[in-house]
Parts: C-alpha cells; sequence; structure tokens
C-alpha cells in the first residue's frame, strides 16, 4: 500500500503525517508512508488545499486532519476487498 501525505509542511501537514504513521504502526498494514512537499507533485493529485492524503492513488482527504479511526477504515478497506477473493 502507498500513502502519500501532502503538504508543504505546516504544522496541520505534520499532525496529518504523524495520524496516518500513528494508524498504520497500530493495524499493522504495510504501508509505504511519503511525505510530499513539492508543490509541483501537489498539483498532480489535483488537490487545491493541504494537507490532503491519497491512499494507492485516490484522494481521501483535502484541506483538513483526518482523525485516525478515519485513516484506519481507508487501511482496512482494502484488505476486505482482497477476503471476498478467496
Amino acid at each position: 500500500m502507498e500513502i502519500k501525505v501532502l503538504g508543504p509542511g505546516c504544522p496541520r501537514c505534520h499532525q496529518t503525517e504523524r495520524n496516518v504513521r500513528e494508524a498504520v504502526a497500530e493495524t499493522g498494514v504495510e504501508a509505504n508512508v511519503e511525505k510530499v512537499t513539492d508543490v509541483m507533485k501537489i498539483a498532480t493529485y489535483g488537490v487545491l488545499g493541504t494537507p490532503a492524503v491519497v491512499v494507492d492513488g485516490e484522494v481521501k482527504s483535502v484541506g483538513k486532519i483526518p482523525e485516525k479511526k478515519e485513516i484506519k477504515e481507508w487501511l482496512a478497506k482494502p484488505l476486505s476487498s482482497l477476503e471476498g477473493d478467496e
């Protein structure tokens, strides 16, 4: 799983990154968490506000600090869809 936290480095962006990393650690999901600060790279995702969170190429949150509970739900969805394929 690829997770990108988009933001120039403001306190809200740092808190979002912290929440994402803690949620990943608490769920035990294997994920690569990357902080993207380059404004041009952020623009490629079509987001107009930061912080933003992108999970496997899908923008999940823009302009707010997502709660860890919400992040954990995003992390669980790919797993639950795989379980149905067995």
